[in-house]
């Protein structure tokens, strides 16, 4: 690991002994990760690049060794399957890739496409990966924060626990596919999963997912967020177009809001009533407070963030300036409030422009020099622990979106 200046602990956070962790040098870190062991529970964290781990970002691989660094010696084993053909990660070695059940034919035959075909790769792998192995999945853009293991243990791990999901919800009637945690066989997204397969089997197989969310499986929810716009090539894109694009581009959780509101009488396994199981069996936080802190400090300004991440913290004798002040503050209140950040990528990049995750990719290791407020971040990250776990939403008692079967349209 690198040498670096004494960074301040913020109150509230404990270091975390060395013999927890897993302070190796990259190479050594790389190669655990690129020679898996095989399956032995549901203490799995599972990534996803399609070209494999060796060919992500610097950004996105610090990421991924950090899950590694933090939860390995507490019983996780990390994984970032691909698409690489012989690769011991390859997708096929952990997911029958030929089933109609698991996978739809956009992704059996190679023919999935779009402009954003890489993203829905991996959003078609994640409910698979979780109802057959069990776990934990994560965007490669995610930095881990919070203590996901004391988490686990109080929760999906504890077979006293109602809790069977973790997430984060952004109003109680949804979860961000980012971060999904649960044990084999989750009936939450078994449902989610099946629905998403028939949203793709639509049309004779669908290859995109453009015009998706019009389904008439999905007339009963609402469509994304219809307050933003933006211009591109001369183009205005109005609130609609926005939303049906946002809806598209995160059809899965589209899926997922649908049957977290259904009530469906008729499920073969006895009834299924989404905002019950909600209430009593999900496990989530506030997006915003748990993922999304730097971007609330900074008003969604990926510039200003990246410039005030780069500062470096002031010397012995220095005063503090504004933009310091306001770079500590995202650090300590990230380390502090903040199971995670996701660093956002894809096509937000059109609506709101660059955003920290694309600038720290544009400016390979600007996310990781010593002495700056995103080393800071990066260290605290790894070599502290919060003395708490975040809040859990408030599911307050709901109507359904839908009353019936869930593949049949109203």
């Amino acid at each position: 690991m690198d040498r670096v200046p004494p960074y301040p602990v913020p109150e509230g956070l404990h270091t975390i002994p060395e013999d927890q962790l897993d302070l190796r040098p990259d190479a050594e870190v790389d190669y655990d990760l690129l020679h898996p062991a095989p399956v032995a529970d549901e203490k799995n964290i599972w990534l996803f690049w399609d070209g494999g781990f060796a060919q992500m970002h610097g950004y996105a691989q610090r990421n991924v060794r950090t899950w590694h660094r933090r939860f390995s010696r507490q019983g996780w084993a990390v994984r970032v399957l691909d698409r690489v053909a012989g690769s011991p990660l390859n997708v096929g070695e952990y997911l029958d890739v030929t089933d109609p059940t698991v996978f739809p034919r956009a992704f059996r035959d190679g023919t999935l496409a779009g402009s954003y075909g890489a993203q829905h790769t991996s959003d078609l792998v994640r409910w698979p990966l979780l109802l057959r192995h069990g776990g934990v999945y994560v965007d490669v853009g995610l930095m881990p924060i919070g203590d996901l293991d004391r988490l686990w243990r109080e929760t999906v791990g504890d077979a006293a626990s109602p809790f069977e999901v973790l997430t984060f919800t952004m109003d109680g009637r949804d979860l961000t596919n980012y971060f999904l945690a649960s044990g084999r066989s989750n009936p939450l997204f078994l449902r989610c999963h099946k629905l998403l397969l028939e949203l793709w089997s639509a049309d004779g197989g669908k290859t995109t997912t453009d015009g998706m969310c019009n389904s008439p499986l999905l007339k009963d929810i609402p469509k994304m967020v219809r307050s933003v716009s933006f211009e591109e090539d001369g183009r205005v894109y109005g609130p609609d177009e926005v939303s049906v694009m946002l809806s598209d581009y995160i059809i899965q959780g589209q899926a997922a809001t649908l049957v977290m509101g259904l009530l469906d009488e008729e499920d073969e396994d006895g009834g299924w009533d989404g905002p019950r199981y909600v209430r009593e069996h999900v496990w989530a936080s506030d997006y915003m407070e748990a993922s999304q802190l730097i971007n609330v400090l900074t008003a969604w300004d990926g510039p200003k963030a990246f410039e005030l991440m780069s500062l470096t913290l002031p010397r012995d004798g220095e005063a503090e300036s504004d933009g310091q002040r306001q770079a500590r503050e995202i650090v300590e209140g990230c380390l502090q409030r903040s199971f995670a950040f996701k660093l956002a990528h894809g096509l937000i990049l059109r609506v709101l422009g660059p955003t920290l995750g694309s600038l720290w990719r544009a400016n390979p290791g600007s996310d990781h020099v010593p002495g700056t407020y995103a080393h800071w971040l990066r260290y605290g990250m790894l070599h502290w622990r919060q003395e708490s776990l975040p809040t859990r939403w408030d599911f307050a008692v709901v109507e359904p979106w839908k009353r019936g079967p869930l593949l049949r349209e109203r």
